[in-house]
């Protein structure tokens, strides 16, 4: 089993590799996800959003100017393309902070919801993530996952397996489950959707209930 620093290290250096390509490589593909899972935060005026994993800042765009939206993502590589993003699209209500998803440095309920978009499968700690996900967003509020998980076809399920390990070291995992993930963190889905080519990956709205 990889270490969590190690695994932590490998997903940085993977990331900073595909900082120049990331948006040639994820951008159309992935589009629709991203418009569904921006959509159903349904954002309303002067909130406080917290977007982790923001990489390169392709859901800048998507975002209501009226919300006040902060993202974090472990590569400053990512980031430095986000930030000329919202430069060339001349935002000011965004903040763009380095940070570990699984140690968040802010305080209990201080976002009115919460995104991460293909990121829940890119961290070494997914259940770490969701549960700081869930401290810092107000009871009430929304918390909205867009990822691959693990498929529930046995067969698709041990394919996915066998190719976990060359994937973690690519930077992500292929054989995350979400039941066993959002049981373990206390999430209940109020929507479960599934988006992007083949239906093959799964978008879904929790409230936060603490």
């Amino acid at each position: 089993m990889v270490d969590a620093a190690l695994e932590k290290r490998q997903v940085k250096r993977a990331y900073a590799l595909y900082s120049p390509i990331y948006d040639f490589i994820f951008d159309r593909i992935f589009h629709p996800g991203r418009v569904a899972a921006v959509k159903l935060l349904d954002i309303q005026p002067d909130e406080r959003i917290l977007e982790v994993g923001i990489g390169t800042g392709l859901n800048l765009p998507l975002y209501p100017r009226h919300c006040r939206l902060t993202g974090i993502d472990l590569s400053d590589k990512m980031l430095e393309k986000a930030q000329a993003k919202i430069e060339e699209l001349g935002l000011d209500n965004v903040t763009l902070k380095v940070m570990d998803a699984s140690a968040l440095d802010f305080a209990d309920n201080e976002f009115d919801r919460a995104v991460a978009t293909y990121v829940i499968s890119a961290v070494p700690d997914p259940l770490g993530v969701l549960r700081e996900m869930r401290r810092v967003v107000k009871p009430g509020g929304a918390i909205v996952i867009l990822n691959h998980f693990r498929s529930q076809s046995r067969v698709v399920g041990a394919l996915e397996d066998l190719v976990s390990p060359l994937c973690t070291r690519l930077g992500w995992k292929s054989n995350l489950a979400l039941e066993p993930l959002l049981r373990e963190v206390g999430l209940t889905p109020e929507l479960i959707t599934k988006v992007n080519v083949f239906n093959g990956w799964r978008l879904l709205r929790c409230g936060n209930r603490k």
